[in-house]
């Protein structure tokens, strides 16, 4: 018998900051910034989202020289099923760049 556990307000955030992003990558601290969650808490969750499928990361490579590479993450097709049937309680930051989609 498998258990089913609901998810923390932590993760159900750090969901809503992915899904935001859409197919675009997200960095560890952009995340800790939009679903204010604090990093000790971010990559453990996000280890562990990743080990159940829910995310899909890789390295990148800095654009400019002398930083070192990023890990970045996004949601895969479970995650963004994950994310939406697991809103946040409160609202996520707003990503700085992105304009609001119109339909």
């Amino acid at each position: 018998m498998s258990r089913t556990r609901a998810l923390s307000n932590h993760a159900r955030s750090v969901l809503a900051a992915l899904l935001k992003a859409g197919a675009g990558w997200s960095h560890g601290y952009e995340l800790c910034r939009l679903a204010e969650v604090k990093s000790g808490t971010l990559y453990p969750l996000l280890i562990r989202l990743e080990a159940q499928g829910y995310l899909e990361a890789e390295w990148q490579q800095p654009a400019e020289g002398g930083r070192p590479p990023r890990h970045a993450y996004r949601l895969t097709k479970a995650g963004v099923q994950l994310a939406h049937a697991n809103p946040p309680d409160r609202k996520v930051a707003a990503r700085p760049g992105l304009r609001e989609a119109t339909t």
